[in-house]
C-alpha cells in the first residue's frame, strides 16, 4: 500500500516521473469514482509487521516505564515508621508529603525513560523504516514521556496543594511537550505530530484556564472554552488543508488528525449545553434541536470535505433520535428505528457525497469556494510538491 508521501518520495528521488505520477492518481480515482480530495487517506498499516512491531515497542515502553517508578521508589523511599498506635496530623501529612515526592520523581523517571527510548527508535522505525502504526506510537510515546517528565519534576521541586500551582506546572509541561513535539515534527514529520502537540498544549491552557478563572470542570463554563479551543483547533486545521487543496501531499494528513482532535472538542460541548449529556432531553424541542445541530455538522462536513465533526456527533444524534421514537410511541422499536434511520442517512450521504457536495460548494461565494477542495474534481489537476 502506497501513499501520497510515498508517490511524492518516489517523484522527489526521479524513481517516478510527474507526469506518470499524475496519470496514476488519475486513473486511481476513475477506478474509484471519487475525487483524490475526497479520500482521507487514513494509514495505520503497511503491513502486519506494522503489528508486529508495535506490540514490541508497546511492551518496551512498558517495562523502561516500571523501571522508572521502581528507580524513583528507590531514590525516594517511604518508610514511614508511626510513633504510636494513634496516627496524628502531623504524621499524616508527613506521610503524605513523602508519598507525593515519591510519586512526582516516579512521574518524571518513568517519562524520562520513555522519551529518551522513543527517539532512537524512532531513527530506526520510522525514519528508516517508515513504518506507519509504530511511528504513531513512538511520537506519542515521546512526547508523552517529555509531558510526564516535566511534570513530574515540576511536583518534585514544588511542594503543597495549591491548585493554581499545580496547574502552572501543568502549563509549562504542555508547552515543553509542545516543543518537544515540533522538534519531533522537525526530524521525523510524521503527520500526527502537529496534532499531539496541539492537543497537549490545549489540555495544559484549558487546566490553567480553569484554575486562575476557578471554574468548575464540566460546568457551563469550561464547556464553552473547550468550544472556543475547538474552533480554534478546527481554524488551524483549515489553514493546513487551504495549503494542500488537492490532498496530495503531507499537509493534507496533518489536517487529517487536526480535525479529529478538533471534532470531538466541539461536538461534544455544544450538545451537553443542549442537554444531551445529562440524560434528559429536556422535550422534543432539545431533540430537534441536537438534530438540527448534526444537519449543520453535515453541511460543515460536506463543504471542507472531511468526515470528522459527523463521526464525533453520531453517539448525540442517536440518543436524540431515540428520545424523539419513544416520545412518538415507537418504545419497543426505538432503538431498531433510530440505527435503522441513521444507518440509511449515512449511507446515502456517503453514496452521493459528491452530487451533494458540489450543490452545496455551489451555493458558497467564489471566495470560499478558490479555499475549498474542488466539487467537481477529477483527479487530473497537476499535483503541488510534497510538504
Amino acid at each position: 500500500m502506497y501513499s501520497e508521501d510515498d508517490i511524492n518520495s518516489a517523484v522527489a528521488a526521479g524513481a517516478l516521473s510527474a507526469e506518470a505520477a499524475e496519470s496514476f492518481r488519475t486513473h486511481m480515482s476513475a477506478v474509484r469514482d471519487l475525487p483524490r480530495s475526497s479520500e482521507e487517506e487514513f494509514r495505520l498499516l503497511n503491513s502486519f509487521n506494522d503489528i508486529f512491531v508495535s506490540i514490541g515497542i508497546v511492551i518496551l515502553l512498558v517495562a523502561l516505564a516500571a523501571i522508572g517508578q521502581w528507580i524513583g521508589a528507590a531514590i525516594i523511599p517511604v518508610n514511614f515508621a508511626w510513633s504510636n498506635d494513634m496516627i496524628d496530623e502531623p504524621q499524616f501529612e508527613a506521610f503524605y508529603a513523602a508519598n507525593a515526592r515519591q510519586d512526582a520523581v516516579q512521574t518524571c523517571l518513568a517519562g524520562l525513560l520513555i522519551a529518551a527510548s522513543a527517539w532512537p527508535l524512532s531513527e530506526f522505525f520510522t525514519r528508516k523504516r517508515r513504518m506507519a502504526l509504530p511511528s504513531i506510537l513512538l511520537l506519542l510515546a515521546f512526547v508523552g514521556g517529555v509531558f510526564a517528565s516535566v511534570l513530574g519534576l515540576g511536583l518534585a521541586l514544588v511542594a503543597g496543594e495549591d491548585t493554581l500551582r499545580g496547574a502552572v506546572i501543568i502549563g509549562l509541561a504542555g508547552v515543553v511537550a509542545c516543543g518537544a513535539a515540533y522538534i519531533h515534527w522537525r526530524r521525523f514529520a510524521v503527520p500526527i505530530t502537529v496534532a499531539a502537540g496541539t492537543g497537549v498544549l490545549v489540555i495544559a491552557l484549558l487546566i490553567m484556564a480553569l484554575a486562575v478563572i476557578d471554574i468548575e470542570l464540566g460546568g457551563t463554563g469550561s464547556l464553552i472554552a473547550v468550544l472556543l479551543m475547538g474552533i480554534g483547533v478546527f481554524a488551524i486545521a483549515m489553514r493546513w488543508d487551504m495549503s494542500d487543496r488537492e490532498r496530495t501531499t503531507r499537509r493534507s494528513d496533518v489536517a487529517f488528525w487536526l480535525h479529529l482532535l478538533a471534532a470531538p472538542m466541539i461536538a461534544h460541548p455544544v450538545f451537553a449545553l443542549l442537554g444531551v449529556t445529562d440524560g434528559d432531553m429536556g422535550g422534543i424541542g432539545a431533540a430537534l434541536a441536537v438534530v438540527a445541530v448534526y444537519i449543520a455538522f453535515g453541511c460543515v462536513a460536506l463543504a471542507i470535505d472531511r468526515r470528522a465533526l459527523l463521526v464525533s456527533a453520531l453517539a448525540y444524534v442517536l440518543f436524540a433520535l431515540a428520545f424523539l421514537f419513544n416520545e412518538f410511541g415507537a418504545v419497543e422499536l426505538s432503538f431498531a428505528l433510530t440505527a435503522f434511520v441513521l444507518g440509511s442517512a449515512l449511507l446515502s450521504l456517503s453514496a452521493f457525497w459528491q452530487p451533494i457536495r458540489a450543490g452545496l460548494v455551489g451555493v458558497l461565494p467564489e471566495s470560499v469556494q478558490a479555499k475549498l477542495p474542488a466539487a467537481t474534481d477529477t483527479g487530473a489537476s497537476p499535483s503541488p510538491n510534497a510538504a
